[in-house]
């Protein structure tokens, strides 16, 4: 295709945005009105028969995938016959918000043209935007290329009850390029690097003993885990991209008795493997060692997640989704890198170029003031648009 017949088809498509603005905002409060907390499969299975129908009706050719300890997954692809390598459209269903919040937190515009509700922003907003593209992607003779998608059901704990990280590496496999339309930031960041995350666990085992008739045969587990979280919290290093963090501690059971055992909950973000490796071998290490005589301590970890690397390979699909955003008069884009993680990684694992938070901006994810900013909703779309049909 010539670059004017590239232009006019990015023209009609943002068109069908255009002309289609009231049908999105209405499935956006479709989709937030319907809660789907992490937890509660019911909730998040049937949001996704809504969302498979949806698809459906747009010739997306779809699939849900059952899983049984989480959410289900639904896939799908457009225009599977296309010779060329396909796009791959990223997104969760899921939301950090437990079943009732809806009552306290309904969908809602302000007056500074604000969308609020729970899982507005992370990111219902971004499931409308993926939709919509698909639609405008028809409606203007889009052919180049399959264009698939994916929306699991468990994002939100990283798919560690389910398969759905076997699913989008098979997924990923032979795609071109992903975008994932996560929480878009108002400075107009995209995401090309996010950190890995695992959770480990230190269990220390002391004495436990009557604080007034024998406390010199105790040995306090809380005082062995005091001197160890601040030698875990040392391990911070936020310059060269490390965070640990002692979120929680349980230990002990009355304030007149010494406690004999103690829990530490430690989260840790890295933007390499090698750096989570090395981290758990120092919190071992600590571990190993006694302040308190007589305790000992124990540590497990979950599995690790997979870390978003910035690579050349998604710079240079920054770079071209910066393209398409000169074409449409869109703006500045910026690079953008945070710590948390996403289903970007595990097609960044996979080998496929990836530029993650490309849904509508917003702020204050994963809390009551979680907001989104409306226009953007349209004007990520035809973005998102521009980048498919130049790509």
């Amino acid at each position: 295709m010539t670059e004017e017949m590239i232009r006019k088809q990015i023209e009609k498509a943002s068109a069908y945005i255009d002309e289609n603005r009231e049908a999105m905002m209405a499935l956006w409060e479709k989709l937030v009105s319907c809660e789907s907390g992490n937890p509660d499969k019911e909730d998040v299975d049937r949001i996704c028969e809504i969302l498979k129908d949806e698809l459906d009706r747009s010739g997306v050719k779809t699939a849900t995938v059952q899983m049984e300890g989480g959410g289900n997954l639904l896939k799908g692809e457009f225009h599977g016959e296309r010779g060329e390598t396909p796009v791959l459209l990223i997104g969760h269903m899921d939301t950090v918000f437990p079943h009732g919040t809806l009552a306290k937190n309904p969908f809602r515009i302000d007056a500074e043209g604000n969308a609020h509700g729970p899982g507005v922003l992370d990111m219902k907003a971004g499931l409308v935007i993926a939709i919509f593209v698909l639609r405008a992607l028809d409606a203007c003779g889009y052919g180049k290329r399959p264009v698939r998608i994916v929306i699991a059901g468990d994002e939100e704990n990283g798919h560690r009850k389910s398969t759905a990280r076997e699913e989008i590496f098979k997924i990923c496999e032979g795609c071109e390029a992903a975008f994932n339309f996560e929480t878009g930031f108002p400075d107009d960041g995209l995401v090309v690097g996010r950190k890995g995350s695992c959770q480990a666990v230190m269990k220390i085992k002391g004495v436990a003993a009557h604080a007034g008739n024998d406390p010199q045969r105790g040995r306090n587990a809380i005082l062995e885990a005091a001197y160890k979280i601040i030698e875990i919290q040392k391990l911070h290093d936020f310059e060269n991209g490390l965070y640990v963090n002692v979120g929680v501690i349980n230990g002990g059971t009355v304030p007149n008795a010494v406690p004999g055992e103690c829990e530490l909950k430690i989260d840790i973000r890295y933007d390499s493997m090698k750096k989570f490796e090395d981290v758990m071998e120092r919190i071992r290490e600590i571990a190993e060692k006694q302040t308190v005589p007589d305790t000992t301590a124990t540590v497990t970890h979950m599995r690790p997640s997979e870390v978003m690397e910035v690579s050349e390979a998604n710079l240079k699909l920054f770079e071209h989704v910066q393209r398409a955003a000169d074409m449409i008069g869109y703006g500045k884009l910026k690079t953008k890198t945070v710590g948390g993680w996403s289903d970007s990684c595990l097609a960044a694992a996979a080998g496929i170029p990836v530029v993650c938070a490309m849904g509508v901006k917003g702020a204050n994810n994963h809390s009551p003031e979680e907001y989104a900013i409306v226009e953007t909703l349209f004007s990520r779309a035809k973005l998102a648009l521009a980048s498919i049909i130049t790509l």
